[in-house]
């Protein structure tokens, strides 16, 4: 049962991602050809402020995910209301608390671009792009915990992916007809308030879930222990765009998001592969199947390194080509960042890296353990890129990350082995040592390959991403013969599932 809501969840979010990738490619450059990279950049700026307001949160999310399990395992209705309940109660303080920090930003965010943009039009932007960031961290945000908690993320996956075909298509419409960025912009939020209220309906029908019956007391224990956890996540998410706006300006924030569009793309691809695992792992813990849970994760392991490290190879093949192609004919700045291409994708490559590890961590409720970890990331990503940014610009807020990020995935391993899988860390060093030599051999033997390729249009960047994808695909042979235990076990799944759904 596990296994098959863990393939449906993977499957849904892996859809999502596919297609939050291919809107998220026509609507930015739509935006830019119709009004400029100074304002791609401004509205990309503004969302990352607002996305500070995150902070609020307190890291309450994954805490709320993991004292869910065990009631949901042991179906306690009950201790699920009132878990529930608590983080409705500290939902509704935080959205108070944003209409503060919405109106201080109102003030305070147009001074840093008053060169480039008048206040009246820095101000109707960030109220109107604060409607749908409202309606997305705050009102449904508890109904959303809980599908993820009962394995069920595959229900918010479909309910984002219709809402951001919806967005894609109205907005592209809007933009042709010469709308506003305004209207455009007001459209987007109200499309996007229609996920919260689409999750409490489902969650109210399908779970009976009332919230008026329940202790009015209950408090949750680990409230604050998500804390550090949460804020490292924001910075890494934030500092750069922030650091860059302050800094260096909004033309270059636009550079830096048309990168890391792409890599967040990727990232949110990787991320399907995890989708609903957490879960999984939370209950085998919540029910204490230890030797199920090690197992489970040496298997689960094996697969996911080996799907990074095919699609990282072909990211840091395929960048440079497909910005070249996209921004053709923009020509108000120039996007043809080689060095920058390249480090974009390494940081992110070893945010993938620790993904296994730190869902785990936190899906067993290792909030308070780890949590020196999250500060020191936290704290040296906003010093190296401060240092860095003035002098090198989107390079040095990027340095910034890799080193936060590297620290943090040490740690992440080494707790994730020594208190939780109880094994030697060397385990997870050779899955990272093998791929990152896989790696290096593959992009190697890509750029031999294609050295003499001009790339001048889309078709010819898909043909050239066919044979990149095709050289890269030879990691999963390496693989299955290196680790041939483990793809047994994989092998095993696929057929006890197909086996299910074939008796259905």
């Amino acid at each position: 049962m596990r296994s098959k809501k863990a393939i449906k969840n993977i499957i849904s979010t892996l859809i999502k991602q596919i297609v939050m990738i291919i809107c998220g490619l026509i609507l930015p450059r739509a935006i830019i050809m119709a009004y400029g990279s100074n304002v791609n950049g401004l509205t990309s700026s503004i969302t990352q402020f607002l996305g500070y307001i995150t902070l609020l949160e307190a890291g309450i999310g994954p805490v709320i995910k993991s004292v869910l399990y065990k009631p949901i395992a042991n179906k306690d209705k009950n201790q699920i209301q009132n878990i529930l309940k608590s983080a409705e109660k500290f939902f509704k303080v935080v959205s108070g608390i944003f209409i503060i920090y919405l109106i201080i930003l109102c003030f305070i965010y147009p001074l840093l671009v008053n060169k480039e943009f008048s206040f009246g039009f820095t101000v109707s932007l960030i109220l109107i792009i604060s409607i749908s960031t409202f309606a997305e961290y705050f009102l449904g945000m508890v109904y959303r915990l809980y599908l993820q908690a009962e394995q069920k993320t595959y229900v918010t996956s479909n309910i984002q992916t219709i809402t951001i075909i919806l967005n894609t298509i109205l907005s592209v419409l809007l933009i042709k007809f010469g709308a506003s960025i305004q209207i455009v912009k007001l459209v987007s939020a109200f499309i996007f308030v229609l996920r919260p209220i689409a999750q409490n309906i489902y969650v109210k029908k399908k779970y009976n879930i009332n919230l008026k019956e329940v202790d009015k007391h209950y408090e949750l224990k680990q409230k604050w222990d998500g804390l550090a956890q949460h804020i490292a996540a924001v910075i890494h998410g934030n500092t750069d765009v922030t650091l860059l706006t302050i800094f260096v300006g909004t033309a270059e924030v636009s550079v830096y998001t048309v990168y890391y569009f792409v890599v967040n793309g990727v990232k949110n691809i990787v991320e399907a592969f995890t989708g609903g695992i957490d879960a999984s792992f939370g209950d085998m813990y919540a029910k204490k199947e230890y030797e199920n849970l090690n197992r489970n994760f040496k298997t689960y392991e094996m697969f996911y390194f080996t799907v990074i490290t095919i699609i990282f190879t072909c990211t840091l093949s395929l960048i440079l080509p497909f910005i070249q192609v996209y921004t053709k004919g923009i020509t108000d700045v120039n996007y043809y960042r080689p060095v920058f291409a390249y480090l974009i994708v390494i940081s992110e490559y070893i945010w993938a890296i620790r993904l296994p590890y730190s869902s785990l961590t936190l899906a067993v409720g290792h909030f308070k353990e780890t949590r020196k970890g999250a500060w020191v990331e936290a704290i040296s990503n906003i010093l190296v890129s401060l240092i860095l940014v003035r002098k090198f610009g989107i390079i040095g807020v990027t340095i910034g990350t890799i080193v936060a990020m590297t620290i943090r995935t040490i740690e992440f391993i080494y707790h994730t082995s020594k208190y939780v899988l109880k094994r030697k860390q060397i385990d997870s060093y050779k899955y990272i040592t093998t791929i990152i030599i896989e790696t290096l051999i593959i992009s190697k033997l890509i750029n031999f390959v294609t050295k003499n390729v001009v790339f001048d249009s889309y078709v010819k960047w898909i043909e050239y991403a066919i044979i990149v994808l095709i050289i890269s695909i030879t990691i999963m042979i390496f693989n299955c013969i290196i680790y041939k235990n483990e793809t047994k076990r994989i092998i095993e799944i696929i057929k006890r599932n197909l086996r299910k759904s074939k008796t259905m």
